[in-house]
């Protein structure tokens, strides 16, 4: 390490949102070290390009359920080293190291702290100074902002011995500085954190310590209490990811250019078994659509939705406003493992109609409607579906709701009554859009609440099913 004590790398965030996720660039000098890299590795490439480093080393703190790890694509392209926990069990070439492997910089060093929990081999990463002195900690799937990362990813049968071993790595952070940054790898917006997910994009050790109730927990009975209250269901590729990153997902080597499909393509597509995505608004999607197609908004839900909905790595076709929106997609996708997307619909919906392919269409609905259909209760109730989670119904439910997770609608299809037309709502009316497709194209008559949901109506209009 640097003999200089006043010494300080430097840290940059590249953030993932459609995960949740976060990977960091430490650089020092002409060099940088990249923690838990994403499958698209040439944007944080560019990143830090940007700022003059080339990535020496890709670390990473877990094997990883929720996507595909990119630390072979930089060793493929700038020829850095993969450093990875030793009890990983990593089938391609890597650096297995475990507690206490100092890895210097420039200016300061990295060292591996055996933190399992999230899962057996997970280590977290601290950042210290040129005299040796802690100032961050990248804490992966471990100590999270607004909670701690999920310990049942594994599997019931592991749960209690994770979450005991997540207590006891949550009493050894406690005792780092309370003016410790620490940068997780998962944040909001990713089914991996058990807790809030909300806040900013760092904290300290002495700040988490106030407001975070898990890392706050002094008995292993309110920590496990605590992980069980926050605990959201989580899409069904995570059983494909761990696997996948054990063997090294199938390189890339790039973001790919479009590829459009004319209409006679898209339908032989169709009848060999492929999916079409339509990731176009929801308001247009409603308005004209090719029949039987599932609709999820180029956005931060569409990998894990598409993930959650359709068979692992199915074929698809999409359905774009802009060629550039297959790229986008493309690359979310590919986040994931789902490599098979043929292209997009040239010419869109309008080439569809001219090719003789049929469309659809339905109406929308407004959150200012909710209010009537709550105060009308169970009457006015049986006519919506809340494709929320959970944990969201216990927070308030309108009235007489059917309540079906968006995940759980087509296995419930067959339970529904087809001679009435469903309100479908959600809290933001993302969620309700794709049930929306989904209902639709079971032929069912569907009207979604697109600019809001049930978090728009006073708590007092609401029931809690308890």
């Amino acid at each position: 390490m640097s003999a200089d004590p006043a010494a300080r790398p430097t840290v940059v965030v590249v953030p993932t949102p459609s995960l949740g996720n976060s990977t960091y660039l430490v650089g020092s000098s002409s060099e940088a070290v990249a923690v838990d890299v994403p499958r698209d590795a040439w944007r944080v490439a560019a990143v830090a390009e940007q700022h003059g480093w080339r990535i020496t080393h890709a670390l990473e703190t877990h094997v990883h359920n929720d996507y595909l790890s990119g630390a072979r694509e930089l060793r493929r392209s700038h020829g850095s080293v993969i450093v990875a926990p030793g009890r990983g069990r990593y089938r391609f070439p890597h650096r297995g190291v475990d507690e206490g492997y100092s890895l210097g910089l420039a200016t300061g060093g990295l060292v591996a702290r055996a933190t399992p929990g999230h899962t057996p081999e997970h280590l977290s990463w601290e950042l210290q100074d040129g005299a040796g002195r802690p100032l961050a900690l990248f804490s992966g799937g471990s100590l999270l902002l607004g909670g701690v990362g999920r310990t049942d990813l594994l599997g019931p049968q592991h749960t209690d011995e994770l979450t005991q071993a997540q207590f006891r790595s949550l009493r050894r952070l406690a005792e780092l500085p309370d003016a410790v940054r620490v940068y997780p790898t998962h944040g909001a917006g990713s089914f991996c954190v058990a807790g809030d997910g909300d806040g900013p994009p760092s904290s300290t050790i002495g700040a988490l310590r106030t407001w975070n109730a898990a890392f706050a927990a002094t008995d292993e009975d309110s920590f496990a209490a605590e992980l069980a209250a926050g605990r959201t269901r989580y899409p069904s590729y995570y059983a494909r990811m761990a696997p996948l990153n054990r063997r090294g997902p199938r390189l890339l080597g790039g973001p790919r250019s479009p590829r459009p499909l004319n209409a006679i393509d898209v339908m032989a597509a169709r009848a060999a078994g492929s999916f079409v995505v339509d990731v176009r608004d929801r308001r247009a999607f409603a308005e004209r659509h090719i029949a039987g197609t599932l609709n999820v908004e180029l956005g931060d839900s569409l990998s894990a939705y598409v993930g959650w909905l359709l068979p692992f790595d199915a074929p698809i076709c999409l359905v774009v406003d802009d060629p550039a929106d297959e790229i986008v997609a493309v690359d979310e996708l590919r986040l994931i493992g789902f490599d098979h997307v043929s292209g997009h619909l040239d010419g869109g919906i309008h080439a569809w109609v001219a090719a003789g392919g049929e469309a659809r269409s339905y109406g929308t609905a407004s959150w200012r409607e909710l209010p009537a259909v709550a105060a009308a209760g169970e009457l006015a109730g049986e006519r919506v579906i809340d494709v929320r989670q959970p944990y969201e119904w216990a927070e308030g439910a309108i009235p007489g709701s059917r309540r079906i997770f968006l995940a759980d609608l087509p296995a419930e299809l067959d339970v529904l009554e087809r001679d009435r037309e469903w309100m479908v709502t959600c809290r933001t009316g993302v969620r309700a859009a794709i049930a929306a497709s989904l209902l639709d194209a079971a032929g069912f008559r569907v009207r979604p609440v697109v600019d809001g949901g049930v978090a728009s109506l006073p708590p007092g209009e609401l029931e809690s099913p308890g």
